[in-house]
This record gives C-alpha cells, sequence and structure tokens, in this order.
C-alpha cells in the first residue's frame, strides 16, 4: 500500500508550514501558496487529500474547489477547507468533504486526515 499524497494550499507561509510538519509523518505532501499554481499542479497530480485554504491571491480557493469536483480524475480526491470566514464556510458545506475554521488545530486536522485516508 502507498503513502497517501496530501496536497496543502495555504497562503501564509507559517500555516502551510504547520499544516506540512503535521501531516509530514503520515502522508507523502506537496504545497503551495497560490491559487494559480494549485490550479496548474491540479491537472498534473491526483492527490488524496487536499487541504485547501478559501482566500488564496491569483485563484479562490472557491473556484479552486469547484474546478476540483468538476475533474473526473479528482472524483476520489477528499477536500478539507480552511477558512476564518464562517458565512463562506457555511455556503461550502456540501461541496467540501470537511470544513475547519481557523484556526485549526494540528492535532484535529491530522486525525480526521488519517481517518479520511482510511475511507476510501
Amino acid at each position: 500500500m502507498s503513502t497517501p499524497t496530501v496536497f496543502v494550499v495555504e497562503d501564509d507561509p507559517k500555516l502551510n508550514e504547520i499544516i506540512t510538519i503535521t501531516l509530514q509523518g503520515n502522508f507523502e505532501i506537496e504545497s503551495c501558496t497560490d491559487g494559480n499554481h494549485a490550479v496548474e499542479r491540479l491537472k498534473q497530480i491526483v492527490p488524496d487529500i487536499i487541504v485547501l485554504d478559501l482566500n488564496l491571491p491569483g485563484v479562490s480557493g472557491r473556484e479552486i474547489l469547484k474546478n476540483i469536483r468538476e475533474d473526473e480524475r479528482l472524483v476520489n480526491t477528499r477536500v478539507i477547507l480552511t477558512t476564518a470566514d464562517e458565512r463562506q464556510a457555511e455556503t461550502l458545506t456540501n461541496e467540501a468533504d470537511i470544513i475547519l475554521l481557523k484556526p485549526v488545530s494540528p492535532l484535529q486536522l491530522r486525525e480526521l486526515a488519517l481517518r479520511m485516508s482510511t475511507k476510501k
């Protein structure tokens, strides 16, 4: 069994690093800090899980989520949305697998990602 892959899309460099370190031991990690780069990278990779911030420079997390859900290659990819905007999160509850409000607990994130990776 191969190690599941997580694609972290978070524009805050410190938070991106925290998420990456949190998941490192259990997952292969790739990350970026820009919506445009995320869109381009998702044309090339099929991660098991995407940790996606909603407020990104370039292409918004909302638009990236829409692209993910419309891409047949990514039909089995699970999406964990992160945002500080509770109202915005509420509008996307049917499109994301999980929504975490910031500040995100690293322990909670790791536990949820591990559960998601075993329920394929």
